[in-house]
């Protein structure tokens, strides 16, 4: 059966919550070279389905102890993603711990070259994370780096720091798939009044 053919745009979101409770050898699947195939684009983040929709919305969290949010230390952040081998390729585990790690990956396809030469890869995340109380944290005190064991390009796609708004990531080239593995991280840079803060970024790759 053949894939489905997927629309030039294509969208993917990741929960992202902080529980402040103030009381193949040679061809690894992180960069890869795929065959052409009509113009399409494929996206996931965290768990996924080769050239498929996935409905899945993974969630980042940090519970963080009243002795941890008085720290002032930067607080690593876990996640129900269960995600650890890639979609592409050799089945490669890219994530070998998906309990603090989420998988990224994302190709373009074309047979045409009239067609755009690539694709991009971006996130947008809002202002804040807010409260039930109407309390807000910037969302920029949450970060990711990135890793791809065993990768000579484990930065394909980049580490950064959300900015409360739309970040180009990446550009995907034509009959690629590109693919590594974040790990998000909670600043805890100012103490905040107690509860569970919460709010959602939403990744797109786009083709024009």
């Amino acid at each position: 059966m053949k894939p489905p053919i997927l629309s030039p745009r294509r969208l993917a979101a990741l929960g992202l919550v902080v529980l402040c409770l103030g009381q193949i050898a040679t061809a690894h699947a992180w960069s890869l070279s795929i065959a052409s195939a009509p113009r399409r684009v494929f996206l996931h983040v965290g768990n996924g389905t080769l050239d498929a929709d996935n409905g899945t919305v993974n969630l980042v969290s940090a519970n963080l102890s009243a002795v941890q949010l008085l720290s002032g230390t930067a607080q690593p952040m876990t996640s129900n993603s269960t995600q650890s081998r890639s979609l592409y390729g050799d089945n490669y585990t890219t994530c070998p711990n998906p309990a603090t790690q989420v998988m990224v990956g994302a190709s373009y396809r074309r047979t045409n070259n009239n067609h755009p030469a690539s694709a991009t890869l971006r996130v947008t995340s809002p202002a804040n994370l807010t409260n039930a109380a109407g309390d807000t944290i910037p969302f920029s005190q949450i970060s990711w780096t990135v890793s791809a064991p065993g990768s000579g390009v484990p930065n394909v796609i980049p580490a950064g720091t959300f900015n409360g708004g739309t970040q180009t990531l990446a550009t995907v080239p034509a009959n690629r798939y590109i693919e590594n593995c974040h790990s998000f991280i909670y600043a805890n840079s100012a103490i905040r009044a107690a509860g569970t803060y919460t709010g959602q970024v939403t990744y797109t790759l786009s083709s024009p």
